[in-house]
C-alpha cells in the first residue's frame, strides 16, 4: 500500500490514541519553526500555534471592546439629539439644535441643511433654491451617501475655512423626500464609501420627523 500525506493524516484521525502509546514521538518529532529556520518538537510547535491563536483572539477582543465603546458614545450623542428635537418648540429651534449638536457634540465642523418640500417658504438659508436634478438625486438615495467627494450640486452648501475631505449626504423624508443634510469633515476617514450608516439613518429619521412636526405650525422663534 502506498502511503500518502493524506492517508497518514486520515489514519491518525481514525486512531486518536496513537500518541498515547507512543508519547515519546511528541518530543522526538522535529518540525520547522514557524518564524525561523531551526526545528522544534511537535509539542513545542503546538504550543506556539496556541499562543498565536490566543494573541489573535486577544486582538479581536480588543477591537470588539473598542467598537462597543464607540457605539455607546455614539448612542449617547444620538439620544441627546433626540431629546433636543423633542424639546424644540419651533422649526427654527429644530434647525438650531441640529446645527449645534452635529457640529459640537458629533464634532462635524461642516454641515448644511436644505429644505424644499415643506409648506412654508421661509427667509432662511435652509430654504435656498435647490434644482430639480439634485432633488431627484437625494430622492433616489436609499440610505445616506458617504464618500470623499460631495455631490457636485451641493458642495457649495457648506461654508468652511477647513479643507473638507469626506462627506455624508442624508435625505430627509417621510412619505416624500423634502430636504437633505450635508455633513463635511476634514478627516478623510470620517465618512467613506461602504461605511455603516445605521446612526446616520437614525439621525435623518429623527430630524425629518421633528421638521415635519413643525412644518405647519407658527414659528414663535421667528
Amino acid at each position: 500500500m502506498t502511503m500518502t500525506p493524506e492517508s497518514v493524516a486520515q489514519w491518525l484521525k481514525e486512531h486518536p490514541d496513537f500518541f498515547e502509546s507512543h508519547s515519546a514521538l511528541l518530543t522526538e518529532l522535529q518540525l520547522p519553526h514557524p518564524h525561523g529556520t531551526h526545528a522544534v518538537s511537535l509539542a513545542e510547535r503546538q504550543l506556539m500555534a496556541l499562543r498565536d491563536k490566543n494573541r489573535a483572539l486577544e486582538t479581536r477582543l480588543g477591537e470588539l471592546i473598542g467598537y462597543a465603546e464607540t457605539n455607546d458614545s455614539t448612542s449617547a450623542k444620538v439620544h441627546r439629539l433626540a431629546l433636543a428635537l423633542i424639546r424644540a418648540p419651533s422649526l427654527s429651534s429644530v434647525l438650531e439644535a441640529v446645527r449645534r449638536l452635529l457640529q459640537e457634540d458629533f464634532a462635524v465642523p461642516g454641515m448644511a441643511v436644505r429644505l424644499w418640500g415643506l409648506p412654508q417658504d421661509r427667509d432662511r438659508p435652509e430654504f435656498s433654491a435647490v434644482n430639480d436634478s439634485l432633488r431627484d438625486v437625494v430622492a433616489d438615495l436609499a440610505e445616506p451617501r458617504c464618500g470623499h467627494d460631495a455631490v457636485p450640486e451641493c458642495a457649495h452648501w457648506i461654508r468652511s475655512d477647513l479643507p473638507l475631505q469626506s462627506f455624508a449626504l442624508l435625505p430627509l423624508r417621510d412619505t416624500d423626500t423634502f430636504g437633505a443634510i450635508l455633513l463635511g469633515s476634514p478627516d478623510p476617514h470620517r465618512f467613506y464609501p461602504d461605511m455603516g450608516t445605521f446612526y446616520l439613518t437614525r439621525i435623518a429619521d429623527m430630524v425629518s420627523a421633528a421638521l415635519r412636526a413643525h412644518a405647519r405650525t407658527p414659528d414663535d422663534a421667528d
